[in-house]
């Protein structure tokens, strides 16, 4: 199975349960690993067969925005979904990560995987 990773996808969103947190912006680190074909891409070198990691980013980015959610849990499944609907990819792993939720802790954040793997 070949997989396509984006790591520390920076978006700046309202996210949280708390009513401090409803009111100003926090950033969320995303982490993504899809399983998508790399053979084809790599022999035509035409990002017309490939999966568009730059479009991938800006779909991720924007969604997130938009959703506003109070749980990275949330989230997390919120973009796993899109993914998996909107480009030719069937198995995907998503991780949120979000900086001092927890003050004494680095990060703190939640991993799904979604879809079937194959190979």
């Amino acid at each position: 199975m070949d997989t396509i990773s984006i790591q520390g996808l920076k978006v700046s969103t309202i996210i949280g349960a708390h009513p401090w947190e409803r009111t100003l912006r926090q950033t969320l680190l995303v982490d993504l690993e899809f399983a998508a074909p790399v053979r084809e891409p790599a022999q035509s070198d035409d990002l017309q067969d490939a999966v568009d990691y730059d479009a991938v980013s800006r779909v991720v980015h924007d969604w997130i925005v938009a959703r506003e959610a109070q749980l990275i849990e949330t989230v997390a499944e919120g973009v796993a979904g899109l993914l998996l609907g909107e480009f030719s990819i069937n198995w995907v792993r998503v991780s949120i990560w979000k900086p001092g939720a927890i003050p004494s802790a680095q990060r703190t954040g939640v991993t799904i995987e979604r879809g079937k793997r194959n190979g």
